[in-house]
């Protein structure tokens, strides 16, 4: 397969913002929305490492600070935003880690992960022209549910078990986001994707030495590369699909190959608890959705 497999419409004169664009699946992500004639604006931790990422990409990108694990820069991010924004990827992610708290005192993983993109696109919403695509994964599977009674996950921590909930997070956030822009009648789309198995280095920084061991194994003998799997991202930011959708690879268990739709827990349609999540989330981050319903009398 090669990454031709989506065809990108052009994207002269449109603007997207991909967070964590300086490495893995973000910089293949801003590689190919620059191919297609965007203007990219690469939200990364480390200005040097983005700007490196930005010669190596060429084209019409720009480097901007944002630390998801800290609200105050998530903030600052948004607030120096101006003019229309037509992409927002919220791509950057960690995984498995040990456990730890961001800035403000969150769980690591649902913290930057889940809180960071949901203030983050709040934040912006209001000059949002086309599509949020977030990042998800299919370990959200191994996540019956949102934690709600200890979402920081006090009691019990595992790195996985984290991760695989700010994942469905994730999933949850795109369904309640999608679910309040219809009733705002915004034209906006709310999607996710996920990479399937691909060779990044996410898997790298976990906590358990012996995963970290077998992800690099695996990296070198089965994954698909990082160019692949940020196919499904470009997939739910530029393909005809509906809200809440939600894209992937569609061959072997939806590990590898061509982006299609994709398939996600019967947890992740749970309208109740996104509505709950978000309530959650809003309380937690103290940002609230800026758009209003339309009055239908």
């Amino acid at each position: 397969m090669d990454t031709t497999a989506v065809t990108i419409p052009d994207l002269s004169g449109r603007t997207a913002v991909v967070t964590g664009a300086n490495s893995g699946l973000g910089i293949e992500t801003t590689r190919m929305l620059v191919a297609a004639g965007a203007r990219v604006v690469m939200a990364v931790r480390d200005e040097a490492k983005g700007r490196a990422a930005a010669d190596s990409v060429g084209g019409d990108t720009e480097v901007r600070h944002l630390d998801l694990a800290d609200l105050a820069s998530v903030r600052e991010f948004a607030e120096q935003w101006e003019g229309d924004l037509h992409l927002l990827i919220n791509n950057a992610g960690i995984m498995a880690v040990a456990q730890g708290t961001t800035k403000d005192g969150f769980e690591l993983q649902f913290g930057t992960n889940h809180l960071g993109h949901f203030a983050l696109t709040n934040l912006l919403l209001e000059h949002i022209t086309g599509r949020v695509v977030t990042l998800s994964s299919g370990l959200h599977r191994r996540a019956p549910g949102i934690e709600f009674d200890d979402v920081n996950l006090e009691r019990g921590y595992t790195p996985y078990r984290a991760y695989a909930q700010s994942k469905l997070a994730n999933l949850l956030f795109t369904l309640e986001l999608q679910r309040r822009l219809e009733e705002a009648g915004s034209p906006v789309l709310s999607t996710a994707a996920h990479p399937g198995y691909a060779a990044t280095n996410l898997q790298s920084h976990g906590a358990n030495p012996v995963s970290r061991a077998i992800a690099l194994l695996g990296n070198r003998v089965v994954a698909q590369s990082a160019a692949h799997g940020a196919l499904p991202t470009i997939f739910a930011a530029t393909q005809d699909v509906p809200g809440a959708a939600y894209a992937g690879p569609k061959a072997m268990g939806g590990t590898r190959g061509a982006p299609a739709l994709s398939s996600r827990s019967e947890a992740a349609w749970d309208g109740r608890a996104a509505k709950r999540l978000w309530a959650l989330s809003e309380e937690m981050t103290d940002v609230a959705f800026p758009l209003k319903p339309l009055d239908r009398h």
